[in-house]
């Protein structure tokens, strides 16, 4: 690699890390790819608004964006040279990681401490959990002079903490780790004895009991009892603090934990990232920066070019705003009905013949080969970290690629000098799966799923490549750009 290559990967991999270092949940994931868009100039929309009256609705060389429930995104281009049925080229990915969440009523106490009640999110690795510097972040909702504002919240300090046991009361330890998810998985954040809410509680309660005037209403009483009786009052304190408003303000919240430990890069070349939630904020910026940097060269573009990073794909996708959602569909239908000629709601649906033109690529994070447990993989299909993007395969459809989407991405990454990989499952071995499976069913697309090798896949602390994320950048930008004219040279149904 030359110095100037060299040069450029880290400094690629570098802004990666400061983005996952500025992610720790998927709102604030959105929000900081939204702060991405903005500058490059892209336009938000919001699905509230009828696109078609605005005085400027969405044309020819534009950039926007929509987000659906603060944690989904979806960002497009149209090309100066699109026209009504050409196809879009797509990018899918997600902004969820697994993780531990707070509970609806949290507050706990046990041998003097401060507990805080957890529930597992996602397929996490339940032991790398244990004896890490946790804290948390998530989206709260605040009582502003009668509107309800959603507010982020990232408490940048070292919080919570779920110790092992010492080996002295456990000798096995080392040969059998098992453990109680609900009750042996629970953090504690303080101690008893030292939290001055929890000694003022008692002489609070006699307080408002004896002076009426200090006696709130019902509707006061119950509006506060939500947030601040089911959770330790401390907690809501620090984030009140955090958000700068009263406690009493805050109407509810939904709030994860995340390692303190910032993500970083490692190794004696700099060759590893040693980071949380590289599963799957890789793809989540590794496509922003693609889309964005293919904008550059909009106007000699003839399609639209489309990322969709979609919250709960690791619980299932089947929300709201998950990929099993109408999120992706509902835009689609929108630009399909509208008449780019004359920047009009449109009196032909050209929804079917841009689906029949159009390809998703769903990145999601590839097994790399372990060096320690090598039999775990299939023998010829070993990724290498730093080797590249790598397609992943499964002939029960766990992951939709196929042979046309492989010519297809093939050429792509010839356009840019992308090496690529291939990966498929043992079949002594079960198999993961994508939003790729599930967005090729719904929309009736051409798919093909990819995605940069990893190790410790859903462990709280991850291990990527340093070298592959502007590998994947630089892919999905020649596939943004060359999608149109590539994908015309590559017959399917034409037999």
């Amino acid at each position: 690699m030359s110095t100037k290559d060299l040069t450029r990967a880290l400094k690629y991999a570098q802004e990666f890390v400061d983005f996952v270092n500025a992610s720790p949940t998927p709102y604030h994931a959105v929000n900081t790819v939204k702060s991405h868009l903005a500058a490059a100039g892209f336009v938000e929309l919001h699905e509230r608004s009828n696109w078609f009256a605005q005085s400027n609705p969405v044309s020819r060389g534009g950039k926007y964006y929509v987000t659906r429930n603060g944690s989904s995104l979806i960002a497009f281009t149209v090309g100066g040279k699109f026209q009504n049925g050409d196809g879009i080229a797509i990018v899918g990915a997600h902004t969820d990681s697994p993780c531990l969440r707070i509970k609806p009523i949290s507050n706990k106490t046990s041998e003097g401490f401060i507990q805080v009640g957890v529930e597992q999110y996602g397929g996490l690795i339940a032991h790398s959990w244990f004896d890490r510097d946790l804290s948390i972040a998530g989206r709260v909702y605040v009582n502003e002079d009668g509107k309800y504002v959603p507010k982020l919240v990232k408490v940048d300090k070292p919080l919570l903490r779920i110790p092992t046991l010492a080996i002295h009361l456990d000798r096995e330890v080392n040969t059998k780790f098992e453990f109680n998810k609900e009750t042996k998985l629970v953090p504690i954040a303080g101690q008893l004895a030292l939290d001055k809410n929890e000694q003022e509680k008692e002489e609070k309660k006699k307080t408002c009991a004896d002076d009426p005037e200090l006696q709130m209403t019902p509707e006061q009483f119950e509006s506060v009892q939500n947030v601040i009786s089911r959770h330790n009052e401390s907690l809501i304190n620090l984030i009140a603090s955090e958000l700068n408003v009263i406690p009493s303000q805050i109407e509810d919240f939904e709030l994860v934990l995340y390692d303190h430990q910032k993500s970083v890069i490692g190794g004696l070349n700099d060759e590893f990232i040693f980071s949380p939630r590289l599963d799957n904020l890789v793809s989540c910026f590794t496509s922003t920066r693609g889309l964005i940097e293919s904008s550059t060269e909009l106007e000699q573009q003839n399609g639209i070019q489309l990322i969709s990073l979609f919250d709960h794909e690791e619980i299932g996708s089947r929300s709201a705003q998950g990929a099993d959602s109408t999120f992706l569909p509902d835009i689609i239908n929108r630009l399909t009905k509208f008449d780019f000629n004359n920047g009009k709601h449109g009196q032909v649906d050209y929804f079917h013949e841009t689906m029949a033109k159009s390809f998703l690529l769903s990145s999601d994070m590839a097994h790399g080969v372990h060096p320690n447990y090598g039999d775990k993989y299939e023998g010829q299909n070993r990724p290498q970290l730093n080797l590249g993007p790598v397609i992943k395969i499964n002939a029960n459809q766990r992951y939709a690629t196929n042979s046309p989407g492989i010519v297809l991405l093939k050429k792509v990454a010839d356009r840019v000098q992308v090496p690529l990989q291939l990966f498929v499952v043992r079949n002594d071995s079960p198999c993961g799966s994508t939003i790729g499976p599930i967005l090729s069913a719904k929309l009736g697309i051409r798919t093909l799923d990819l995605g940069n090798p990893q190790l410790s896949m859903h462990s709280i602390r991850e291990t990527g490549g340093t070298f592959d994320i502007v590998k994947l950048t630089d892919l999905f930008k020649s596939f943004f750009v060359n999608y149109h004219e590539l994908e015309e040279k590559i017959l399917c149904d034409h037999l």
